[in-house]
């Protein structure tokens, strides 16, 4: 799970890094935002679960 987080969080940083410097793909910014959000959750469920 930690692996896929991890992975989630790159592919967002990439998107969203493509996203800012490229002006014609715009939605790869949100596409990046929305990637990078879901792996910081899946990353602090996993701490959760781990610490209870």
């Amino acid at each position: 799970m930690t692996a896929l987080a991890l992975i989630l969080l790159v592919v967002g940083l990439v998107l969203l890094l493509l996203g800012v410097f490229v002006e014609a793909a715009k939605f790869l910014l949100w596409i990046g935002i929305v990637i990078v959000v879901l792996a910081i959750i899946a990353f602090l469920f996993r701490y959760i679960r781990r610490g209870a």
